[in-house]
Formats: C-alpha cells, sequence, structure tokens
C-alpha cells in the first residue's frame, strides 16, 4: 500500500513535472520579439512652468533643442529601438509596400478639362513620384505644352480669376475670417478693391455672373447662406438672399454657370449636388445610391454649358469622374480609378452605422469591410478619426486600405463632433471648451462598435495624425483598455506648453480653435486633456508614433517628449515606438510611392499585434 502511494506520488510528481515543462515552453513560444531589448531612456532635467499661480514640472522639456547632439542622439536611439524590436516584421513591411505599390497604375493621366481653347490636365510617368502638369491647345491630338504648377506661390493667400473671367480676386484668410479684394480684369495693373471688410467670426466667398457677385457667408448664418449684390455695390449692406440659411443643411459652395447654378451641400453628413435652373428655378439634386459615400464638384472652366463635372467615390468605389448634362440628367463616366491586381468591387461592403453618445447625440460611422466578415466580436477593426478645424472626414476609397481588409480587417471612420459632418453646429461642439466632445464621441463609437460584435477590445486599434494625434492620445489617456493599439502620427500632444509659446508657427492664430491658455479658464480645460500632461502609471495599449524632425506644424519635440514620459511611466510591457523621419516635415516623405514605406510600418504594427505576418 505504501508502495502504491508512493508511484502514485512518483506519478503525480512526473505530471507536475511535465506540466511546468510545458507551461515554461509554451510561454517562451510566446515571447515578445522585443523582449529583452532595452529601449531608449531619456534624461530627466527638471524645468518649472508656472502661470496662475500652478506650476507643472517638464522633465523632457530639453528635447526642444534641435541643434544640441544629445537631443540628435536620442532621437536616432529611438529609431534604432524601432528597427531592433520590428526587425522581424522587415520582409513583411516590404511585402505590404509592395502589395500596395502594386495597386497604383504608375502611367496616369487625368481627365483633361477645357479652358479658353485649351486642354488642362496631370499626368504621372512610370517610376516617377511627382505629377506633371500639361496642356494642349485646340484637341488633344495637339502637341503637349509642360506647364509649371503655380498653386502654392503664395501661401496662405488664394489668387484667381472668377469664372465669368470679369475679376480678379484675391483672398485673405484667417482661422475664422475672411477678405476678398476684387480688380477689373481688364485693367491688371490697378489697386484691388476690397470686396467686404474682414469682420471676426465672418467668413466668406465669392462668385460673379453677368452684374453680380454671389457670395457664400456665415452672416447671421451658422450653416452659410447664399446672397447677391451689385458688382459696384459689395459691402454686406448691399447684399440680397438667394438661399436662405437652414438648420439641417450646411451650404459649402457653388459654381455658375451660363444657365445654371450649382450648389454643393452637405445633409446628414453626406455631400449633395443641386442644380438650379437660373432662368425657370427649377431645382433637382443628383442621386447617388450609397449610404457613405464622398461627391464634389470638380473643375469647371466653362461658363456657357450645360455640362457639369462632378467626382464620386466611396469606401468601396474607387474615385469616378463624371460629366453630368443638367438639362437632360443623363450621366457620362469618364474615368475611374484603375486598381491593378485582383481588385474586385463585388468583394467589399461599407455600412452608414450611428453611435449613441453619452449626451444623447448621433455620431456617424462610416465602415468597410471584404465581403463574408461576420459580426461574432472576433474580427480585428481599425477605427479612424480626426474630428478639429470643420474638417470633414469624408467616406473615400482607398487601394492602399485593401492590405488590412484582405487580411480580416475592417475600417471604421468616427465621424465625431470637431468636424463638420453634420453642420456648422458640429463643429462648434467640438472646439474650445467643448474640445472633450471630440474624444468621447470618439470612445462612444468604440464601445458601440465592440457592443455591435464588430470587434473587440482584444483587436480594436485606432488611428489618427496631427490633431487626430492629439484625439487618439488623448483617448489612449482616457481609456487605454478600449484598444489593443493605438498608430499616432504627427501627434500635437504637448497641447498647453506649445500654446503658451507664441514663438512656434501657429500657436496665436489657433487661439480661435482651442482657446488662449493665458485665461485660466482655458487653461485649466486645455490641461484637463493634454495627453503629454496626463500619462499616467498605468498599462496602456501598444503604440507607434511617428513624426518629422522639421515638422513646422508639429514640432518634433512633442510626439519625442511623449513617448519619454510613457516609458517612464507607463506600467505594462506592450511595446511602445517612436519612428523620426530626420529629414522630413509635417507629411512625412513626398511623392507618391515613399509615403507608403511609413503605411507598410503602421500596418505592419498592427498586424504583428495580432500575430499575423504575411
Amino acid at each position: 500500500m505504501k508502495r502504491k502511494n508512493q508511484v502514485q506520488g512518483l506519478g503525480n510528481l512526473l505530471l507536475f513535472v511535465i506540466f511546468i515543462f510545458l507551461t515554461i515552453a509554451g510561454c517562451e513560444k510566446q515571447k515578445k520579439p522585443w523582449e529583452g531589448v532595452m529601449p531608449p531612456k531619456a534624461e530627466k532635467i527638471a524645468k518649472e512652468l508656472t502661470i496662475h499661480n500652478d506650476t507643472r514640472i517638464d522633465n523632457y522639456f530639453w528635447l526642444n533643442q534641435r541643434e544640441n547632439p544629445k537631443v540628435i542622439k536620442y532621437l536616432e536611439d529611438e529609431n534604432d529601438y524601432l528597427k531592433k524590436v520590428m526587425g522581424h516584421t522587415e520582409k513583411f513591411q516590404d511585402l505590404l509596400f509592395d502589395e500596395i505599390v502594386s495597386r497604383i497604375k504608375q502611367t496616369d493621366i487625368s481627365v483633361p478639362y477645357k479652358h479658353n481653347g485649351y486642354y488642362y490636365y496631370s499626368r504621372y510617368e512610370e517610376g516617377k513620384e511627382y505629377p506633371i502638369y500639361c496642356r494642349k491647345k485646340g484637341d488633344l491630338e495637339a502637341n503637349e505644352e509642360i506647364m509649371l504648377n503655380v498653386n502654392d506661390i503664395a501661401e496662405g493667400h488664394e489668387f484667381c480669376r472668377v469664372k465669368s473671367a470679369k475679376y480678379l480676386v484675391l483672398g485673405s484668410y484667417s482661422t475664422l475670417s475672411t477678405e476678398m479684394r476684387i480688380l477689373d480684369a481688364n485693367n491688371p495693373n490697378g489697386k484691388f478693391k476690397i470686396f467686404q471688410p474682414r469682420e471676426k467670426d465672418h467668413e466668406y466667398s465669392i462668385s460673379h455672373y453677368e452684374d453680380k457677385f454671389y457670395i457664400v457667408t456665415n452672416w447671421n448664418a451658422k450653416n452659410f447662406r447664399l446672397m447677391e449684390t451689385n458688382e459696384f455695390q459689395t459691402n454686406k449692406e448691399n447684399w440680397q438672399e438667394v438661399i436662405p440659411h437652414r438648420d439641417d443643411v450646411l451650404l459649402q459652395d457653388i459654381e455658375i454657370f451660363k444657365d445654371y447654378l450649382v450648389v454643393s451641400e452637405r445633409a446628414k453628413g453626406l455631400n449633395q449636388i443641386r442644380v438650379i435652373n437660373q432662368g425657370t428655378k427649377e431645382e433637382h439634386y443628383l442621386d447617388f445610391g450609397e449610404a457613405a459615400y464622398m461627391a464634389y464638384v470638380s473643375t469647371n472652366r466653362e461658363f456657357d454649358t450645360d455640362v457639369l463635372r462632378y467626382g464620386y467615390t466611396s469606401m468601396t468605389t474607387p474615385n469616378s469622374t463624371y460629366d453630368y448634362n443638367m438639362t437632360s440628367k443623363e450621366k457620362t463616366l469618364l474615368k475611374q480609378q484603375e486598381v491593378l491586381g485582383d481588385f474586385d468591387v463585388n468583394n467589399y461592403q461599407s455600412e452608414r452605422l450611428y453611435a449613441k453618445a453619452r449626451d444623447g447625440v448621433e455620431v456617424p460611422i462610416s465602415i468597410v469591410y471584404r465581403k463574408g466578415f461576420t459580426r461574432n466580436g472576433k474580427h480585428p477593426l481599425l477605427l479612424y478619426g480626426y474630428g478639429s478645424y470643420g474638417y470633414s472626414m469624408e467616406a473615400t476609397f482607398s487601394s492602399v486600405r485593401l492590405s488590412l481588409l484582405d487580411r480580416g480587417f475592417a475600417y471604421a471612420i468616427a465621424h465625431i463632433r470637431g468636424g463638420q459632418e453634420m453642420g456648422r453646429w458640429w463643429y462648434e461642439d467640438g472646439k474650445l471648451l467643448k474640445k472633450k466632445n471630440t474624444f468621447t464621441d470618439f470612445i462612444d463609437c468604440a464601445e458601440f462598435l465592440i457592443e455591435q460584435d464588430l470587434t473587440n477590445s482584444d483587436k480594436l486599434f485606432a488611428m489618427g495624425g496631427s490633431a487626430g494625434g492629439l484625439l487618439v492620445g488623448a483617448v489612449m489617456n482616457m481609456r487605454p483598455d478600449l484598444f489593443k493599439g493605438i498608430v499616432a502620427g504627427v501627434p500635437w500632444v504637448d497641447v498647453v506648453t506649445t500654446m503658451l509659446d507664441d514663438s512656434v508657427p501657429l500657436t496665436t492664430s489657433e487661439y480661435d480653435e482651442w482657446g488662449n491658455p493665458n485665461d485660466k479658464e482655458y487653461y485649466d480645460y486645455m490641461l484637463s486633456y493634454s495627453p503629454y500632461d496626463n500619462v499616467e502609471e498605468k498599462d496602456y495599449p501598444a503604440l507607434l508614433v511617428t513624426t518629422g524632425l522639421h515638422d513646422s506644424q508639429v514640432q518634433y519635440w512633442e510626439p519625442a517628449k511623449w513617448v519619454a514620459k510613457l516609458r517612464d511611466k507607463k506600467t505594462d510591457d506592450n511595446l511602445l515606438i517612436l519612428h523620426t523621419n530626420m529629414k522630413a516635415g509635417h507629411g512625412g516623405k513626398s511623392g507618391r510611392f515613399e509615403r507608403y514605406r511609413e503605411t507598410a510600418l503602421e500596418y505592419a504594427f498592427m498586424l504583428d499585434q495580432l500575430g499575423i505576418n504575411k
């Protein structure tokens, strides 16, 4: 009996040893590729920042010294660390890059448009990164003239000639105000006349037709309205209403033809194109037939025509150019973006969903996935957002995105407040002292997608760039448990310090968007959400941060400081990497192909978190 018990005891011990061995072996198999690689550790040099009787200690303030060799070394060390911890994905990154580029038609040409006897177009040549702007006289068989692109000669200003060709127009813009100046085109050496003097919070644009100017204005009209005035009496006191303000429709722009007025509007978050006969006043809307899309008036230089050129795209439809006969209401497809490879539009599906925010507002979500995607909560999903400056995120097609969709991802855009999708109020409800609505909307959209079994928190990723980087940074502090990983591109994360530094480009002009922290009310509010100031000792999701050393819009040191502070504070072992492009600015690498190197890195980062490497 005793021997039997001894045998049983030895057997149990053997099973226990085998269990421990298998457990250890299993753990070794699950070892993270970056384990054992020591990340850089930025030196702490305390800097006291005091205002409103409040003192903040910034240990990484010194990283703003661009010429300091220690700063450059730290950034290079972070880049070296990235290479080490992502080294096992290098071949996968190359595969993703080749895959993305292989879908792009290398030799391509835009649809020409006619203006003053010339056909204008742009084209790409195989192996070249940038477009060539050209024209041909008379017809498309004529000799090609290569032209210089002069669109960006004066940053912050716009110089053009109205379609009627009677006036030259010079526009000057600030965040929330406009001033236009006009000059008789037959007297180009004359003096420009102010159309309507700049006023705080007054934005307007102008077009000319016969002897009148048409003005799209937000004067006493939050969602804008259309006014007209005699060409010799341009001050707003002389303006007469043509299209009134509507609470539920945002008036975006107009295009004037000899017999038609075309109005670009936004209703229920979607673009609309409205055609009005100038003589009969009869009107109709173009029908697009999809739940989530973007439609826009394209280049229309001809004045005496009944043909409107417009563009259309959706999350499943490549960018398409149409000519639309405003009299017969017939449309002709001129060109659709060609996607090389085995792309088939019928393999993908998009939807428009609505998440209820915590204050009861319904937030639109545009989502696309490959057919066969089931709502079982097991699929990865990338949620993208921006939500600032009244910039609307459109539901457009991306051949690049196919590399995620074809690997089981869904891709969703959260049309959160701070954008202008639902009208001007949508923007105003996500700025200044209401900025946190932007962040809570995004969180509520993420929770909604999980509740709808479209994903789960172990497979949900978030992405945003610039002010969208602020978004994901703030959200990561508020609800780190919601996400498997975050990709923050050139993120604006050191909000308070930057907005208190008027030597940084754009700071003072940004007061209309964020507030002036020299005012204590705004200081306290901005401090409550600034990602850098709210880093805590807790677990965070995996994080990839990108920046450019020569970025003048979001200075490189903001992401660098943020990463350094996160390294010091966070309590998890999730991957945290910073990639600094030592030659690039805010837009990253230029060129139509090279910029996708960074996309390949971002995609590899997310896919690798899920164990997907092919």
